[in-house]
Parts: C-alpha cells; sequence; structure tokens
C-alpha cells in the first residue's frame, strides 16, 4: 500500500475503498413507549470510490433481542424483506470540515428513495500497523419511518403512539484502500 493517498479537496480519499465489515456496523435506533429498541444489519457492505460512499445492507440479516420482533420487522408490516432485501444508501456529496463530515444522498428503503443528510465525523485517512491504508466514519441521520411505508404502530393506553416515527440510522465504518 503507498504512503501517500490522494484527496479531494474535501480531505476525503480519492480511489477505491471498501468496508472492513468486522471494524464496522450499520445499525438503527427508534423510540418504543418510554426508551430506545435497538437492532443491526451485521450483512452489508460500503464502499467509498473516488468521493461517493455507497452501503447496500441485507435486511434479513437484521437482528434484535427478540426472534418474534426479529420475525414482525421482517413481515410486511415492517421491512417486507422477502419483496424488499436491501436497505441503499448513496452520495452525492461530502463536504468534510476537519473531523466533521456531512454526506448528502439518497436512501432507499422497501423501493422507496428519499433525500438523506448523514452528519457526524470522520478520522483518517491514516496507515495501519499492517501497512493498510484506512479512514473511519461514523454518521447518522433521523427518517421517518411511514415515508418508506413502514406505518405499523399501536395505541399505549394514554392514546399516544407505542412507536416512534423518527428512526434514527447508524454507520460505523471503517473503509480500507484497495490495491490499484
Amino acid at each position: 500500500m503507498s504512503s501517500t493517498i490522494e484527496q479531494t479537496e474535501q480531505g476525503i480519499p480519492t480511489g477505491t475503498w471498501k468496508a472492513d465489515t468486522v471494524h464496522s456496523g450499520v445499525a438503527f435506533e427508534v423510540r418504543y413507549a418510554v426508551s430506545e429498541f435497538k437492532g443491526e444489519v451485521p450483512q452489508f457492505e460500503a464502499s467509498l470510490e473516488n468521493g461517493k460512499l455507497t452501503g447496500v445492507a441485507q435486511i434479513a440479516s437484521l437482528t434484535v433481542k427478540d426472534e418474534n420482533l426479529q420475525a414482525h420487522l421482517l413481515s410486511p408490516e415492517f421491512f417486507d424483506a422477502e419483496r424488499n432485501p436491501e436497505v441503499r444508501f448513496a452520495s452525492s456529496k461530502i463536504t468534510r470540515d476537519g473531523d466533521k463530515v456531512t454526506v448528502d444522498g439518497e436512501v432507499t428503503i422497501k423501493g422507496i428513495t428519499k433525500p438523506a443528510t448523514l452528519s457526524g465525523t470522520a478520522v483518517g485517512p491514516t496507515i495501519d500497523h499492517f501497512g493498510a491504508n484506512r479512514i473511519g466514519f461514523k454518521l447518522e441521520t433521523v427518517i421517518d419511518r411511514t415515508e418508506f411505508d413502514i406505518k405499523w404502530n399501536m395505541p399505549l393506553p394514554n392514546g399516544e403512539p407505542a412507536l416512534s416515527n423518527q428512526v434514527t440510522l447508524k454507520a460505523d465504518l471503517t473503509l480500507v484502500a484497495q490495491d490499484a
């Protein structure tokens, strides 16, 4: 691997970078009743190619702490994983100011594509102890799940909905430069 890393004016590396999935993760959080409900999607791919970040998560790999709830989330009332097996993100612009980063793009859930802006931090690029060039991104965005036809809910005894419409999507990515 080269010690020289070409970058855009915004400090985003050029070339092709792929996710190190051992050191990366994709997750979501949504308020349920009084606390945050969390899930992960461990099967995913992410890449940074010439300043464009893309990602694809295999929704059937979704994991939560209750397998019955996991089955419900994969059903047509939520992700409809059989007909819509992937959640996708494609950036149109990445802006970096020091360690702060903003990624504009589009997210696709259940075949519905909407604009999304992810924000967070970037670390690197740097060379690890094995000589590989790495860059890290910790990003999140909030979406309205009902805009993606995920409308299930149930009222609490006080009449309030049990499940918030606002869902936080999170990506903690370590990307490794690929050989030229």
